[in-house]
């Protein structure tokens, strides 16, 4: 691969680091590695979590989400995430491993556990602010969510989703792989709304 391999990072908050590839990492496919033990026999995450304060990282089709602990400056670390995203799309080997999939729990298994999550926990929780969460569907290891009532157009709706929801999603089931929120719009990977940028 003589071309240059093209990144865009963006910086999604203080934990979390997003980086869009220009071409596919992950084709067709979602995972989320919780740990390094986690991300063994898959190449990119296990560079990843190589590299020092790295607690989580989702790879998702042509895009990588990274997350790490601790508050320095994300400059210096996206450098070597790109490196090391570039340096396995280059080394022609593929990225996740074969394996990824096959231990994929069953959707019915996947949305089971996340509506019981959603009943007990979540909505009790977000009701206190007249709000509400609902599980539209589960595809593959794909969580596809939908906010309403206070939650709906709240511009705490994305720290909600981040912090809270996503969290206690992965805890529950570790084998998810995106958790999108379909509030708003049709489908796609878009936003419902636009939080500021700071």
């Amino acid at each position: 691969m003589d071309e240059e391999i093209k990144i865009k990072a963006e910086v999604l908050n203080e934990e979390t680091c997003e980086f869009t590839i220009d071409s596919p990492v992950y084709p067709g496919g979602s995972v989320y590695f919780a740990s390094k033990e986690a991300a063994k026999g898959s190449p990119l995450a296990e560079a990843l979590f190589e590299i020092e304060n790295i607690v989580g990282v989702l790879v998702s089709e042509n895009v990588v989400k990274v997350r790490k602990e601790g508050y320095e400056d994300w400059m210096p670390v996206a450098k070597q995430i790109g490196a090391a995203i570039r340096a396995q799309l280059q080394s022609g080997v593929p990225s996740i491993s074969e394996g990824v999939k096959a231990n994929l729990p069953p959707e019915d298994e996947i949305r089971e556990k996340v509506q019981q999550l959603f009943d007990s926990e979540i909505n009790p929780a977000v009701a206190q602010h007249g709000g509400h969460v609902d599980l539209v569907d589960v595809k593959g290891n794909v969580v596809y969510l939908q906010m309403g009532g206070g939650c709906q157009g709240c511009g705490m709706a994305d720290v909600t989703l981040k912090q809270g929801i996503e969290r206690a999603i992965r805890e529950i089931v570790p084998e998810v792989g995106d958790i999108l929120d379909v509030t708003d719009h049709a489908g796609g990977r878009n936003p419902y709304y636009t939080p500021e940028k700071k």
